[in-house]
């Protein structure tokens, strides 16, 4: 018997999965469902590489799922799932851990549907296909504004009147799965820095920056939505409300229309007009291209100086994320002009990706540390069916 905890991952279109064995950090399979719809496509594989195959109808997330189910089902005959852990975006102002989805607890997500539009919706379609699949199987829900939870008041909410701020309207911050596998990661490899002052930059379609003292969240560059702090891919990172007033009032946008622009056409797309990929973008040569990342790298450094003064110094800056673990190029940029907080890169162990990327004399720590949302929802998953944490 093959026994295993499934993590997933549900986007608008897409849908992340990785199968766990009962203990340890490896997946036995990993697989992503791409462009979910008439042109949706699988790539499942296992531990290995090796491709798993896998057949169903990618119209939906549903059909995703068995699709998936499918192939895992091909290569262990004999599986069997203990717990399925799921990324939620939005867990509201009073979750801080995960939960084991009930009826009620679908009911409160659905509610928090209108704070994350874009996303939440489509994690519960994942959560309800997954039920669907494996009725009687935990279900465990991982919220990314759970990391961000115990924020001082300050960092926590707008200058606008208290009642709005009651009724749901703050700085939830997001990302936290990444940010809580940075920190742990941290904490079991450099327990000397986990204890201190470190700024995270998760840099990727979707980037913000954390700051965390003793392995706690005290400030994020993301607020009430996805779309604020540093540009992204498409969403167009910080912008003056008084923009959005102006798209209003005198240009008579809607605002499905002023949704669509902030979400899907601004970002690295708006700016470069060419692409939200940053690979892309390096290679372009074009004047708009360069433009393009010049702003993202320059609104990290910014980013970079508010976070180190949320936590009142800082020892060290940890990349990851797609751009953050793979973009020499924006790793220097956003560097070489922090050498006033203590910031000196290597450039050699940069252009070499190494863990460390900083100088042996540099005041602050530098590293590299890909993310691993997928083990932090794993540990939840068995802990909720009451597996100990031994997956480290």
């Amino acid at each position: 018997m093959t026994r295993a905890v499934l993590t997933l991952n549900a986007g608008s279109s897409s849908l992340r999965v990785a199968l766990f064995p009962l203990e340890g950090a490896t997946p036995l399979a990993t697989g992503h469902a791409d462009r979910i719809g008439p042109e949706g496509s699988l790539t499942l594989g296992d531990a290995a590489g090796r491709p798993i195959a896998a057949e169903g109808d990618l119209t939906g997330h549903a059909g995703a799922m068995a699709a998936v189910i499918d192939g895992l089902r091909r290569h262990w005959p004999d599986l069997e799932l203990v717990a399925i852990g799921h990324r939620v975006v939005h867990g509201g102002a009073e979750r801080r851990s995960p939960a084991t989805v009930t009826d009620a607890l679908l009911v409160e997500l659905d509610g928090l549907s209108p704070f994350a539009p874009l996303h939440q919706p489509h994690n519960l379609a994942g959560i309800r296909a997954a039920i669907a699949a494996f009725p009687g199987v935990p279900q465990v829900a991982c919220f990314d504004t759970a990391f961000h939870r115990d924020q001082p008041f300050v960092n926590d909410t707008f200058a606008l009147p208290r009642a709005i701020y009651a009724e749901g309207v703050r700085r939830y911050g997001f990302h936290g799965l990444s940010y809580a596998f940075i920190a742990g990661e941290l904490a079991r490899t450099a327990p000397r820095l986990a204890e201190g002052r470190v700024v995270v930059a998760h840099l990727g379609n979707g980037a913000s920056m954390c700051a965390i003292a003793n392995g706690r969240s005290v400030a994020s560059t993301m607020g009430f939505s996805a779309l604020d702090g540093l540009p992204m891919g498409t969403r167009c990172g910080q912008v003056d409300p008084g923009v959005l007033l102006y798209l209003m009032d005198q240009k008579g946008m809607t605002a499905a229309e002023i949704t669509d622009l902030l979400y899907r056409k601004s970002g690295l797309l708006g700016l470069s007009g060419l692409s939200s990929d940053m690979r892309i973008l390096e290679a372009a040569g074009t004047p708009e291209a360069a433009e393009a990342i010049e702003h993202f790298t320059f609104r990290c450094q910014r980013e970079v100086g508010a976070m180190a003064a949320a936590l009142g110094g800082i020892d060290a800056l940890v990349f990851c994320g797609g751009i953050g673990e793979n973009s020499r190029l924006v790793r220097a940029r956003i560097c070489e002009r922090l050498g006033w907080i203590g910031i000196e890169l290597d450039h050699a162990r940069n252009a070499a990706n190494a863990r460390v990327i900083s100088s042996d004399l540099a005041r602050t720590t530098v590293l590299v540390i890909p993310t691993r949302e997928e083990r932090v929802i794993a540990r939840a998953a068995r802990a909720a069916v009451g597996l100990a944490a031994t997956d480290e």
